[in-house]
């Protein structure tokens, strides 16, 4: 169609790294619905939850399941597809592809093999929270999800007491509780933090404040959906 923006139509032997909605789906740019919607095929986590997103959106297109477990022989036929002509638009299941989620071995595969990698860019939990926080944003440190293990979470903690820049992580429903106690009991009561649960979700709740005051509130606060947290540095002070 004459006058089209030329960013909208995926070019041939192309992996686009699609970010998604977290939560409401207002959020998914004219971009991505367009790539999602012409690409020759979307790779993706969770078939399922993919082709719920797609129905809720209106589109029907090919779906290929990349997801932790075949990364490594999945990354290769894709990007086989990708020498063959065909567009391909990578997404997760929320948010953006290789940011704590699977992307990072496909992508290494298209740079070796010269083929081209486009982002379009939208949604993702760490940077949405940081930037309500409140919380120094000049440098972070993203870590993903900690280790499960209360011992590793720890260690964690105690190596980054005097870390210089805001902390972003990700946590569970079931650990939560453990690990604000955790921060508690390692950072200090005066230590500010920012909470997060369910990011542009209908029953969104973001805390800033120190670890002491969301450590009591937290306690008769729903401990339901997902979690988001920004540690600001040591010396910061509200």
């Amino acid at each position: 169609m004459e006058g089209e923006n030329p960013s909208l139509t995926p070019e041939p032997g192309t992996l686009y790294v699609v970010a998604t909605p977290i939560g409401n789906l207002a959020d998914l740019t004219e971009r991505a619905r367009s790539i999602l919607e012409k690409a020759s095929l979307i790779a993706c986590e969770d078939t399922r939850t993919t082709g719920s997103l797609l129905s809720k959106i209106g589109i029907k297109n090919r779906l290929q399941s990349y997801h932790d477990n075949n990364e490594r022989q999945a990354a290769v036929r894709i990007a086989d597809a990708l020498v063959a002509g065909e567009s391909v638009a990578l997404v997760s299941d929320a948010g953006t592809p290789a940011i704590s989620d699977p992307g990072f071995r496909l992508t290494r595969e298209c740079h070796k093999r010269d083929l081209p990698v486009v982002p379009v860019p939208g949604p993702s939990a760490a940077s949405a929270l940081l930037s309500a926080s409140g919380l120094p944003s000049d440098g972070y440190l993203f870590v993903g999800f900690l280790p499960p293990k209360s011992a590793a979470r720890r260690r964690f903690l105690e190596a980054h007491i005097d870390f210089p820049y805001s902390i972003t992580l990700y946590e569970s429903c079931h650990r939560i509780e453990k690990f604000v106690a955790e921060m508690l009991d390692i950072l200090g009561e005066d230590r500010c933090i920012c909470l997060g649960r369910e990011l542009t979700k209908k029953f969104e709740t973001i805390t800033t404040g120190t670890i002491g005051a969301i450590s009591e509130s937290f306690k008769s606060s729903s401990k339901k959906g997902e979690f988001t947290i920004v540690i600001a540095p040591r010396k910061f002070s509200l």
